[in-house]
């Protein structure tokens, strides 16, 4: 490893390892208070999008959010992490400006039969957003997998609109507040594994109305046998899981 990106792994390392042990001591000593914050925001979103539809779980909703974000910026170790990117960009433009070290590389033979290997990019199904609702065309459309992550939305997978590939299909949905709604046929098996801070999980028969901090493991019982399977992996902070049979 170069010396400079050794030194660059060290600092990274140790900003992460003081900044720990600064939430330790503020959630510990100095801000007692933050985790009920955190907790009673995380409520308020909860509730708001979910339990108390109209107006007012509007209210609540958006109230929470911005009570969340303010109790985040308020933290010491919110402000020290801003600091430490600020000192990582000054260090690295320093560095850049500095003369480069001479390398001589050692040239080798290329390998002939990856000489002209070309990749083809597809379109993903879903794109990374921050705001809005992403859903499966209500039409036949051509399968991908999915890996995303989301901010604040719902996402619905209908699979009866295409046709999947021969074995195991994946899907992953990293979300922080929303629902995500899986629709597949009769006759595909399926696996779920399942992580989430507040909310709920239904997939086929079996419900779990409240949860909290859970992580779920659940898979039909021909899942091993059948070649045509899907493996859904979802994580949320707040929101809601279903996946049904259409």
């Amino acid at each position: 490893m170069p010396v400079l990106d050794k030194i660059k792994s060290d600092y990274i390392s140790w900003f992460i390892l003081i900044g720990c042990i600064l939430l330790l001591l503020e959630v510990t000593f100095f801000n007692k208070g933050l985790i009920f914050s955190l907790l009673v925001a995380v409520g308020m979103i909860y509730f708001g999008r979910k339990a108390t539809p109209g107006t007012f779980g509007k209210i609540l909703f958006w109230s929470g959010l911005i009570f969340f974000f303010a109790s985040i910026i308020g933290m010491m170790t919110f402000r020290f992490f801003l600091l430490a990117i600020l000192v990582h960009f000054v260090i690295q433009y320093s560095q850049s400006k500095r003369k480069p070290e001479q390398i001589n590389p050692v040239l080798k033979e290329p390998v002939l039969f990856n000489s002209e290997e070309e990749v083809v990019r597809k379109k993903p199904l879903f794109d990374n957003v921050l705001f809005g609702q992403q859903k499966t065309p209500e039409r036949v459309y051509e399968w991908n997998d999915i890996n995303i992550q989301a901010g604040f939305g719902d996402t619905v997978i209908d699979l009866s609109y295409t046709v999947l590939p021969p074995g195991e299909t994946v899907v992953f949905i990293r979300n922080f507040i929303g629902n995500v709604q899986i629709l597949v046929p009769y006759d595909l098996e399926v696996s779920i594994h399942h992580s989430v801070i507040a909310g709920s999980i239904k997939v086929f028969n079996f419900q779990e109305p409240k949860a909290f901090n859970r992580t779920f493991l659940l898979q039909t019982p021909g899942y091993e046998t059948q070649e045509q399977k899907i493996k859904i992996f979802t994580s949320l902070i707040v929101g809601d899981v279903e996946v049904k049979r259409v």
